[in-house]
């Protein structure tokens, strides 16, 4: 069970993750990026804790009204917000129903409704350069935001802004940041298993193998 907090914090959102059994150690190879992680994160598993995830909405919305309100660089305002498919849409939703902002998002691919009647791949109502906020669950390389920002940007769509649930520190924060745009994470990898160790949820040995991967793997 997921406990209560009296606010939803960055480190609330660590522990809410660990209780929906989404953090799990062993040795797992994902797509061609993450081989051979002693950690895996799953985000996905928020959907099915309602109240958890509304929660997470407002921590999102929290995050972001702190960006826009910070005096170097800030968040300027923004008209939509776009979910990364798959895992930021379902973020996406939440938190668009939890501030009322309008939402839209590119069709996963191999969709069979790509290239629908307007042209584009996105679904949702828009027009030439409104700027859109992008939402996604977690970062490693960075790869899956580039591919959604070149399709909203190919439809005259200005994105400069990224929000992610978790930055597991592997390169896709410097790959974004390097190409112009502002990355904002609720939580690194590395706080979490810190967090995680000094509440005895995950042993010293583990916590020390998973700081030598991303250290590996850090780019």
């Amino acid at each position: 069970m997921v406990r209560s907090a009296a606010q939803e914090t960055n480190l609330w959102l660590a522990q809410a993750l660990f209780d929906l059994g989404g953090v799990t150690l062993g040795d797992f190879t994902i797509g061609r990026t993450t081989v051979n992680s002693p950690v895996y994160v799953n985000p996905r598993v928020l959907i099915s804790n309602p109240e958890v995830l509304r929660r997470v909405a407002r921590l999102i919305d929290r995050e972001i009204q702190a960006g826009m309100s910070r005096k170097r660089d800030p968040i300027p305002p923004f008209d939509l917000i776009a979910g990364v498919p798959l895992g930021g849409l379902h973020l996406a939703t939440a938190y668009a129903l939890a501030t009322n902002t309008p939402m839209i998002y590119v069709r996963p691919s191999g969709s069979l409704a790509e290239g629908g009647p307007n042209g584009h791949e996105i679904e949702g109502r828009f027009k030439s350069g409104q700027r859109v906020l992008l939402i996604d669950d977690l970062i490693t390389t960075g790869g899956s935001i580039l591919h959604t920002r070149a399709i909203l940007e190919a439809a005259d769509l200005v994105v400069k802004d990224v929000v992610v649930l978790i930055d597991r520190e592997q390169g896709g924060g410097e790959q974004l940041r390097h190409q112009g745009y502002d990355l904002l994470h609720i939580l690194t990898l590395r706080a979490m298993l810190t967090y995680y160790v000094n509440t005895n949820r995950i042993s010293d040995e583990d916590y020390e193998r998973c700081l030598a991967y991303l250290e590996r793997t850090r780019e």
